[in-house]
């Protein structure tokens, strides 16, 4: 048996029909786990499920209350829970409209309470939540507030449920610039052309996949003694 496992381990993740919460559900399949993807498009959704092959899913959008709760009424034990929901959501704070900024809050942060209230009469009072902040918790950037806010709001939420859960473990992920398929419908034709010029300025000379931050978020299922903690994959670029 490896030093990271999942075997026989229960694995629901929110927001994994794509992306960095796609390439989660792929990796905790390789270590053992039993995979459960929640997402609000059925399509994309469907797609998922055929490409990893035995898993269960469910349609949910996590700023549905009531929805995240149908969707995991009927499901067995529940060990790790990684919310990846959420989005890059900009606008001007002062002409922007109101209910696109609400809809960042809304599914970053109520979503993952929602899940919270959902997930953990589950959990057996074991196990881990895994919340996504980012990047812009640290650097800000004009014209995105309302992303900058949720994933702060995110990161500080699972320091403050890392106590009120416990002994749950309760962590964040905050990832930086990377290639998942949210930013094609962002940037468009610029987006090879952005990618390059941020890869020049971060430490590592390059952004992170999808991959390598799910093996960061692997890591925080599978470390029995880390809780309350933000995990920054970012390529250092938080310190430039």
């Amino acid at each position: 048996m490896g030093l990271f496992t999942l075997e026989g381990q229960h694995v629901v993740i929110v927001g994994g029909s794509s992306g960095i919460g796609l390439a989660t559900a792929h990796l905790a399949q390789q270590l053992g786990a039993m995979v459960t993807l929640v997402g609000r498009n059925p399509e994309r959704l469907q797609w998922a499920a055929a490409e990893l092959g035995g898993v269960r899913s469910a349609i949910a959008d996590a700023a549905d209350e009531a929805a995240i709760h149908r969707a995991l009424a009927d499901l067995p034990p529940i060990h790790h829970v990684y919310v990846a929901a959420g989005s890059f959501v900009g606008g001007d704070v002062l002409t922007g409209e109101m209910a696109t900024f609400r809809r960042a809050i809304d599914t970053r942060v109520w979503g993952a309470v929602h899940v919270v209230r959902a997930a953990v009469p589950k959990m057996s009072g074991a196990g881990s939540l895994i919340f996504t902040g980012g990047l812009s918790s640290d650097r800000p950037v004009a014209g995105a507030w309302a992303t900058a806010v949720s994933t702060a709001a995110a990161e500080q939420l699972a320091r403050a449920l890392a106590l009120e859960l416990a002994p749950i473990r309760v962590n964040a992920i905050a990832p930086g610039w990377t290639e998942t398929p949210m930013w094609n419908d962002i940037l468009g034709s610029d987006k090879q052309a952005m990618f390059g010029q941020v890869a020049t300025q971060v430490p590592v000379k390059r952004l992170s996949t999808a991959a390598d931050v799910a093996q960061a978020v692997i890591f925080l299922m599978t470390s029995p003694t880390v809780t309350g903690e933000v995990v920054h994959v970012d390529g250092g670029h938080r310190l430039v």
